[in-house]
This record gives structure tokens, sequence and C-alpha cells, in this order.
């Protein structure tokens, strides 16, 4: 998504996370860098927005395991396993007006839009 950021004009991206506030600074930088990351620990938008928790069989299943792999030959070394891994996610869309214009609920760690869909959305708003 980082890289397609000037197709979505003047729309803020914010990345909501369950991590510790205090690790939100080094979140940022491994993994979000330039856009907002806020720390939801309570997981109370995580519920609101239904992202419930995964069965491990399908969170720790093929491919997610074989991401992982793939992620790791490519030399990214930063993917280490942290915090509850059974946590579903997901992505949403608010309107300027705030109403919830979109939600896509994860079905696995590795289930996640398209990024030209939600070009096509954002742009649509």
């Amino acid at each position: 998504m980082r890289d397609r950021l000037d197709q979505l004009g003047d729309t803020e991206v914010v990345v909501v996370t369950f991590a510790a506030r205090r690790t939100l600074a080094g979140y940022r930088r491994r993994f979000v860098d330039p856009l907002t990351v806020v720390s939801d620990e309570e997981r109370g938008w995580y519920r609101a927005f239904g992202f419930g928790r995964g069965p491990w069989w399908r969170v720790w299943g093929w491919r997610a395991t074989k991401r992982y792999v793939e992620l790791i030959r490519s030399g990214r070394r930063d993917v280490g396993i942290h915090g509850d891994t059974l946590q579903l996610g997901g992505d949403v869309l608010v309107g300027r007006d705030g109403r919830i214009a979109w939600v896509f609920q994860g079905a696995g760690p590795d289930d996640r839009p398209d990024v030209d869909a939600i070009v096509e959305r954002v742009r649509a708003l």
C-alpha cells in the first residue's frame, strides 16, 4: 500500500495495531512508515468491526507458513512472531462524513484486500 499512496489523493491512512503503545515508534519504522499508527491494546476497534480471532489451524496453516518462508528467503529479517498471532485484522474505509463506507474482515493473517480494490473504493468516496 505504501507505494500506492499517491493514488489515494488526500486520504489519510491510519494503521491500527494492538501492539503496546510504548512500541509504536519502532513498529512504525519497521512496518508502516510514513503512515500514522495508533494502538488499540484493548482491541475495542477490533471487536467493533468484527475482527475476531482465527483458529490456530487457519492462522498457522500452509499459506501463512509459506508466506513467512518467502519473506525470509527474500531477505526480510523483521518477520518475528510478536503478540497474539491468532488476532485477525482487516481494513476499514471511513468517509469524510465519519460514516463507515466499507469493512473488509480478514479470514487469516495472509488475507488482505487487493490494493486496486481499496484505491477504487477510496476514489468512489
